[in-house]
């Protein structure tokens, strides 16, 4: 700038530290939110685990239990014909066997060796519908399988749980429905939805009943005769008393439980809903209101994504809906 002959320059300066110290510390504080964002994950993965894990233990736990009554009567019968036999070594030995004794040995053998075939065959009809499901929920494995006959080993699994309950569980599916998905994942889901009415659903020393209803999914295709298959509807359904609206709506919310006193983690439904919405890539709504029981209803795909995507956040609930259950 030039006055009167005489050169000036005006400098403006402006202290931006403060701007600086404020960027400084939204980037430490952004690192600081990712690391605890990260920390969170991992600890809801192991929470998540150990519940997977304690739900499997829970399994084979009753199964054990349930194997034990069979096995027993088994052993019993098995040893009541060793002496039966060795009684009959002695007469013979002696010479004191008559016809008629020839005969009621032959009968007391065919029923000993009836009772022990009949209750083995128990004891091995349990095993073989436990062994998949077993293998499968510490499996991420995927495969075929078809759908009915897999319901039916799960709820065989489950037998257990609901033996001296009074409560009843129904399967409706129709037969040739075949997943290429996750069966460790599809277990866990409808075990944890019976387990969690079983718990929740009924009042003290009223028998209820638990119904599962599958149907196909379809959507028409184009140019083409008929219905192609999209997916599987899944409903669980209950008789009991309903679940209260406050409720509802944080039903899928992780630790979110009205019996922590009694030991409830509150992870069981948080696992259905990151299981559905994840490795199954499909999607879960719920219906109740108090006094007209509750409705669990999935949506699956028939086939599974090639890559199973991230388990999908719990904060609210999917597609809630307050008309009755029924």
């Amino acid at each position: 700038m030039d006055h009167d002959g005489v050169e000036a320059m005006f400098v403006a300066l402006r202290d931006i530290s403060a701007r600086k110290y404020a960027e400084k510390a939204m980037v430490l504080a952004k690192e600081e939110a990712e690391r605890a964002l990260h920390d969170l994950r991992q600890t809801q993965s192991s929470l998540l685990q150990a519940e997977k894990l304690a739900s499997l233990g829970a399994l084979l736990a009753g199964v054990a239990h349930e194997i034990s009554t069979p096995v027993g009567i088994g052993v019993t019968a098995a040893s009541h014909l060793s002496e039966q036999v060795r009684q009959f070594k002695v007469d013979v030995a002696d010479g004191h066997l008559r016809r008629r004794d020839l005969d009621e040995f032959v009968n007391r053998v065919d029923e000993g060796a009836s009772i022990i075939l009949g209750n083995l065959e128990r004891a091995c009809t349990l095993v073989q519908s436990v062994k998949q499901v077993a293998v499968d929920q510490t499996s991420e494995a995927r495969r075929a399988f078809e759908l009915r006959g897999y319901l039916d080993s799960v709820l065989s699994s489950l037998a257990p749980r609901l033996k001296g309950t009074g409560h009843r569980v129904t399967l409706d599916c129709p037969d040739g429905l075949v997943m290429d998905s996750y069966p460790g994942a599809l277990s866990q889901v409808v075990s944890n939805l019976v387990i969690n009415a079983l718990l929740h659903a009924f009042q003290p020393d009223a028998a209820g009943t638990i119904a599962i209803a599958v149907r196909a999914d379809g959507s028409p295709s184009a140019g083409a005769a008929g219905v192609v298959l999209a997916g599987v509807v899944l409903d669980v359904i209950d008789d009991g008393r309903g679940v209260p609206p406050d409720q509802i709506e944080r039903i899928f919310e992780p630790f979110f439980t009205t019996r922590r006193a009694e030991g409830g983690s509150g992870l069981g439904l948080h696992i259905v809903h990151n299981i559905v919405m994840g490795i199954l890539g499909g999607r879960i709504a719920v219906a109740s209101q108090p006094g007209g029981g509750c409705r669990f209803t999935i949506h699956l795909p028939l086939t599974a994504s090639p890559t199973a995507p991230p388990a999908a956040s719990a904060g609210r609930v999917a597609a809630v809906q307050k008309e009755p259950a029924w």
